[in-house]
C-alpha cells in the first residue's frame, strides 16, 4: 500500500491579506472543541463589556459551571492583549459569580517573556495560554491550537464546602426533573451496598454526599432534564477508562481540578449496567477511604 505524502506549510495569519481575527473567531465559534478544552458551547461572541471593549468569545462547559473568557490575537501577544484578557475575565466573574471563570489567551506567538508573565498569574488567576498555528495544505488552511499553559489544579469540590449554599430536593426537581433526581437515589443505593452511612446533600450547584454529617464527596451528581452527570473522584486510571469504553458510557472529560471523571448517564444506562456501575462505585469508594 502506497502512502501519499503532502507537504504542509506553516504560515502567519497576521500576514495573510484575506484573513483577520474575526475569521479565526468565527471558526472557533462554529466548533469550540478545536481549542482542545473539551466539548464547550458558545455563549456569546463579541460580548460587550461595561465601560470597556468587547470580549472575543465566551465559552461554557454545558455540564459544569465553568466559563472561559477568550481573547484572541494574531501575531505576537503583547501587554495590551494580556491586560485586556484579565480585565474581561474580572468583569465577567464579578457579574456572574455563580460560575467558575477562566481567562484564555490565544496568540500565534507567545514569547518567553510574556509566557513568564502569564505564568506568574497562574495560581492567583485561573488562566490558560494557547498557541495558534496555521497550516496551509495545498489550497486550504487548517488551525492547530496547542495549550502551553494550563489552569493550575486547585482544591477539590468539598474542600470549601462551608461556602456552598444549601438547597432542598425540590430545588433540584424543579431545576432538572423528578425522574433524573431519582437517579441520584439509585446511585446512593448502590453506594449503600458498601457503606450505608452516606446520604445526599443538596447544594446549589451539585448534589454531594455526606457521611455522619460531614461532607465526603467521593462522587457528586448534577441532574439534568434527560440524564444525570456523575462525577467520580479518582486519579486518572486506565482500567476505569476501559470500563467506560466497554460499557459505552459517554465520558464528558476528566476534571483536573476536581480529580474526577465526568460521565453522562441516562435512566436506561443505569438500569442496564447495574453491575458495571456498582464496580465503578466500589473502586471509587475503596480508593477514597
Amino acid at each position: 500500500m502506497t502512502t501519499n505524502y503532502v507537504k504542509v506549510v506553516k504560515i502567519s495569519l497576521k500576514d495573510q491579506p484575506n484573513i483577520n481575527e474575526k475569521w479565526v473567531q468565527e471558526r472557533i465559534a462554529e466548533d469550540p472543541s478545536i481549542l482542545g478544552l473539551g466539548d464547550l458551547i458558545l455563549k456569546d461572541i463579541e460580548r460587550s463589556q461595561p465601560n470597556s471593549g468587547r470580549l472575543d468569545l465566551l465559552l461554557q462547559d454545558p455540564d459544569t459551571y465553568q466559563r472561559y473568557e477568550v481573547e484572541l490575537q494574531l501575531g505576537k501577544t503583547d501587554e495590551s492583549h494580556i491586560i485586556r484578557t484579565l480585565e474581561y475575565w474580572d468583569i465577567e466573574r464579578k457579574r456572574y459569580p455563580q460560575y467558575e471563570h477562566c481567562a484564555v489567551i490565544i496568540a500565534e506567538d507567545i514569547t518567553s517573556r510574556f509566557f513568564n508573565v502569564i505564568s506568574l498569574f497562574n495560581g492567583f488567576i485561573p488562566v490558560i495560554a494557547i498557541q495558534l498555528n496555521a497550516i496551509r495544505l495545498e489550497d486550504k488552511i487548517s488551525l492547530v491550537f496547542t495549550t502551553i499553559l494550563n489552569q493550575l489544579t486547585l482544591g477539590l469540590v468539598d474542600e470549601d464546602e462551608s461556602e456552598q449554599e444549601l438547597v432542598d430536593r425540590a430545588y433540584w426537581e424543579n431545576k432538572a426533573t423528578k425522574e433524573t433526581v431519582l437517579l441520584a437515589d439509585k446511585l446512593l443505593e448502590i453506594l449503600h451496598e458498601f457503606d450505608n452511612q452516606y446520604e445526599l446533600k443538596y447544594n446549589k450547584f451539585y448534589i454531594g454526599l455526606r457521611k455522619n454529617g460531614v461532607s465526603n464527596n467521593i462522587f457528586a451528581l448534577k441532574p439534568r432534564k434527560k440524564y444525570i452527570v456523575l462525577h467520580l473522584r479518582s486519579e486518572k486510571n486506565e482500567s476505569i477508562e476501559n470500563i467506560f469504553d466497554e460499557a459505552g458510557f459517554e465520558v464528558i472529560d476528566y476534571d483536573i481540578r476536581g480529580r474526577s471523571y465526568r460521565i453522562r448517564l441516562t435512566k436506561d444506562e443505569i438500569k442496564n449496567n447495574n453491575e458495571v456501575i456498582k464496580d465503578l462505585v466500589r473502586r471509587v469508594y475503596e480508593g477514597n477511604r
